[in-house]
């Protein structure tokens, strides 16, 4: 373009600058890395990583990311670097600075220098203070870099020289015993000083200012958002690797090996841990008769929660008029969704199992969970109702459409979505659940002989009101959650023909772990089909 100026942002050797402030972020993403798979215990601090020692490399790269971060914001400062920064860096950067620098003061004047408890509190508030007023007093990209870059050198030179080592402990001296130990220290600090080198190489990386915060934002919601999926699938790992031997034992493979199926065929695997029950004869214990239970447990709450819960919300959204009655149902609904579990589950033992012949039983069971999904669904039934605009409304009403039509046909449609989202959620609460089973359904670890509860062909006829009747659905039987409890918790019931007692409970942590997902992945199938539907129409 005519006229057009170059900007000394592009001039010298700016691209490398860049490349190196870019490097310097992934490297904070990859000790937050290695710090969560050594706190889950996947790396080990006594073994080696890439030929090093775990405490030496995460100490290597602290020091490494400490220097360049203090580096950038020193070579802004003499105008290596063309940047824009503020004339400081702001309240909630000295606050973030001062706190490690806080911890490490006090630690340092109580433990190191032997100095006790008031002599560490002073050293606290001078470091904290001076952590402090170095961020706040200088430039803006002196004091988001180099107090922060001292504290990475500062924790790796410690982590280099085994001042901290894999065998390091810190007795507390509490009454309790507790301590502090290295398998936690090393991996949590290295955690803390990943995000804060992360954040202050991204403000870098965004020449300060205003772009370089959002910058360092984004990195900090990054590495939080790895953090949250890294557990779950750590979780989800370690369960699976422990479960899966358990799970796997006795299985045969082969034609017609299977139980039959409706009384056709036989399947061609045999998984005898969720085929079989809980019998003397058994050559392979199962947890199926659980397995069935529980979802006949969370079908049942759904069937009774989910109609109340929408009907409660149509009439709230579209009918009722905003005033009192409707703020006090809103109090209501949030508190009853904050009860504790254990509140529930009283209520379903001392309410429902009198009435319904003063016995533990499913129907007791799918009656309280379903209390405890009702809340859930009715809040959030009612936000995705009055998320629907109400031009939808008007649009329908202008065409001579009555009311219940609308929101028949317009209304529920639209919310679809968020109701189902709703019901998620409460599922992945309740199938979970400990307390209101042992209460209200469940009649022991194990299933005598191992039967399945049949609710479908439990129902028959009756000459009295209300002419039908299911004894099954007032037998009292077991569920994943309860009998995991049982087998962790009070190591009951397993009897001598468990060869594997260890995996027969991680094998039942890793099926009450698949049946909750199953009904994850379910109701996120409907979503997606529900919205495809109103993108569609």
């Amino acid at each position: 373009m005519a006229g057009a100026t170059r900007s000394r942002l592009v001039e010298g050797d700016t691209t490398a600058t860049d490349a190196v402030a870019a490097a310097t972020v992934g490297l904070s993403a990859v000790l937050f890395v290695l710090a969560v798979a050594a706190l889950f215990e996947q790396v080990s601090l006594a073994g080696t990583v890439a030929g090093l020692r775990t405490v030496t490399l995460l100490g290597g790269l602290l020091f490494g990311l400490g220097v360049a971060v203090a580096v950038f914001g020193l070579g802004s400062r003499v105008g290596y670097v063309e940047t824009q920064p503020d004339a400081s860096a702001g309240l909630i950067a000295s606050c973030g600075a001062a706190v490690p620098w806080f911890v490490i003061g006090g630690g340092v004047a109580s433990q190191t220098l032997g100095f006790g408890t008031l002599g560490g509190v002073g050293g606290a508030v001078l470091v904290g203070g001076l952590a402090f007023v170095a961020t706040a007093v200088p430039r803006e990209d002196v004091g988001s870099t180099v107090p922060l870059g001292a504290l990475l050198a500062f924790v790796g030179v410690v982590f280099l020289t085994g001042t901290i080592g894999p065998t390091w402990l810190w007795n507390l001296g509490w009454e309790q015993q507790a301590s502090i130990t290295a398998e936690f220290l090393v991996p949590v600090a290295t955690l803390f000083c990943a995000l804060y080198g992360g954040w202050a190489a991204a403000k870098a990386y965004g020449r300060f200012g205003a772009r370089g915060r959002h910058m360092g934002a984004y990195v900090l919601v990054y590495l939080n958002a790895l953090s949250i999926v890294a557990f779950l699938f750590i979780l989800i790992a370690f369960v699976v690797v422990q479960g899966v031997p358990g799970l796997l034992n006795g299985v045969r493979v082969g034609a017609g090996v299977g139980p039959q199926v409706f009384g056709a065929f036989e399947l061609p695997v045999y998984v005898p841990f969720v085929m079989n029950g809980v019998a003397l004869l058994n050559d392979f214990q199962g947890v199926l008769p659980a397995i069935v239970g529980t979802i006949w447990l969370v079908i049942g709450a759904v069937l009774f929660a989910v109609p109340l819960g929408v009907g409660a919300a149509v009439f709230l959204t579209e009918y009722a008029e905003r005033g009192r009655f409707t703020q006090a149902v809103e109090v209501a609904t949030n508190g009853l969704w904050s009860t504790p579990s254990i509140v529930f589950g009283l209520f379903g033992f001392a309410f429902l199992i009198p009435r319904f012949g003063n016995g533990k039983s499913l129907l007791a069971g799918m009656l309280t969970l379903g209390f405890m999904l009702l809340p859930l669904v009715l809040i959030t039934s009612r936000e995705a109702m009055l998320s629907v605009p109400d031009e939808y409304r008007d649009a329908s009403a202008a065409l001579g459409v009555k009311k219940w039509q609308t929101i028949r046909s317009v209304v529920l449609p639209a919310a679809l979505p968020g109701v189902i989202t709703g019901v998620i959620l409460g599922v992945g609460r309740i199938a979970g659940e400990t307390a209101p089973i042992l209460l209200t359904m469940a009649g022991g670890t194990f299933v005598p002989g191992g039967q399945t509860v049949d609710v479908i062909g439990g129902f028959e006829f009756t000459g009295s009101p209300p002419f039908v009747a299911n004894p099954e659905l007032l037998q009292a039987t077991s569920a994943l959650p309860y009998q995991l409890y049982a087998l962790i918790t009070a190591g009951v019931g397993l009897g001598s023909n468990v060869a594997d007692p260890d995996g027969f409970r991680w094998a039942t942590a890793l099926v009450l772990l698949a049946v909750v997902l199953s009904f994850y992945a379910i109701g996120i199938g409907a979503r997606y089909y529900f919205r495809q539907r109103l993108k569609h129409e």
